[in-house]
C-alpha cells in the first residue's frame, strides 16, 4: 500500500531552459506537508541548475491550478501541528520568492485559498481564460490566509482592497483578477500551454539575459522589504554582478553594433 509521503505529489522536470514544476494531488491538487515538502526540494533542484533559468508552476489537469491546504487534514492534526506546517509553507514559498530566477504561475484552473498562496509567492501569473475562479476565501473556515496571503495580497493590491477582498471572502474571475492587477495575462483555452512555455522560454537565452533578469526580480523582491537607501545598496550590488558578467559586455558590444544580442547567461 503506498502511503502519501511516498506519492509523487509535485512532478518536476526541465526542458529548454526552463523548470516545470507540476501539483499532482487531483482532483484539486491540494497541498499536505509532504507536498510542501517536495515543493521546496524541487525549488532547491532549479536553483542549483544552471541550465535553468525560469521555473514554471502548475497544477495537474484542468479544473484546478490548487484549491490550497487539504482540510481534511487540518482538521485532524493538533494545533501544533497546523502552527509548523504553516511556518514551513511560509519557509517555503519565501524560498521560492527569493530565487533569483524568474517564476511564472500558470493558472490553468481555480486558484483559491493557498492556491492562491502560491501563485502570490511567484512573479508573473498566467492565466487560462474562463477556467476557473480566484481568491481566499478562508474567513469562511474562521481563519485567515496563513501562507503569506494577508501579507502578499496587501502588497499586490491597495491594503483596502486586501482587506475587502479577504474579509468578505469573494472569488473573482481571472478578468477581475486581471484588473486589478492580481495576475498579469489570461491566455485563450486554445494552445494555451504551449503559449506559456513559449512566453517563459522568451526569458532564456539567447533571447534574454536570464542573470539579468533573476536579479531584477530579486532586486524588487528584496529591495521591496527594506529602507530605500539599503534597497539602492542591493540594486548596486546587484548590477555590479551584472557588469562582471559575459553577458554585460555582450549585450552593450550588440547595442553599439546595431545587432540582436546573443545571451548565453554567462
Amino acid at each position: 500500500m503506498t502511503t502519501t509521503s511516498e506519492r509523487t505529489l509535485v512532478n518536476y522536470t526541465t526542458t529548454n531552459g526552463i523548470a516545470i514544476i507540476e501539483l499532482t494531488n487531483t482532483p484539486a491538487n491540494t497541498y499536505s506537508h509532504e507536498m510542501m515538502r517536495q515543493l521546496e526540494e524541487a525549488i532547491l533542484k532549479a536553483r542549483f541548475d544552471d541550465d535553468v533559468h525560469v521555473l514554471l508552476l502548475r497544477g495537474q489537469g484542468e479544473k484546478f491550478f490548487s484549491a490550497g491546504a487539504e482540510i481534511s487534514m487540518l482538521n485532524s492534526v493538533t494545533p501544533g501541528f497546523k502552527y509548523y506546517f504553516c511556518l514551513h509553507a511560509n519557509e517555503t514559498l519565501t524560498r521560492l520568492e527569493q530565487t533569483p530566477k524568474l517564476v511564472i504561475a500558470a493558472l490553468n484552473g481555480h486558484t483559491v485559498g493557498g492556491g492562491l498562496e502560491i501563485a502570490l509567492a511567484c512573479d508573473i501569473r498566467i492565466a487560462r481564460r474562463g477556467a476557473g475562479k480566484v481568491g481566499l476565501p478562508e474567513v469562511n473556515l474562521g481563519v485567515l490566509p496563513g501562507t503569506g496571503g494577508t501579507q502578499r495580497m496587501a502588497r499586490a493590491l491597495p491594503k483596502n482592497k486586501a482587506i475587502e477582498l479577504m474579509t468578505e471572502g469573494k472569488l473573482m474571475s481571472f478578468e477581475q483578477a486581471l484588473n486589478l492587477g492580481l495576475i498579469n495575462y489570461i491566455y485563450e483555452s486554445e494552445n494555451y500551454w504551449d503559449e506559456v512555455v513559449k512566453y517563459a522560454r522568451s526569458f532564456c537565452p539567447p533571447n534574454k539575459a536570464s542573470q539579468a533578469v533573476g536579479r531584477i526580480k530579486r532586486s524588487v523582491q528584496s529591495g521591496a522589504e527594506v529602507p530605500f537607501s539599503e534597497s539602492l545598496a542591493i540594486e548596486r550590488e546587484l548590477q555590479q554582478l551584472l557588469f562582471q558578467s559575459e553577458d554585460a559586455k555582450e549585450g552593450i558590444a550588440a547595442y553599439v553594433e546595431k545587432r540582436p544580442a546573443q545571451f548565453k547567461a554567462r
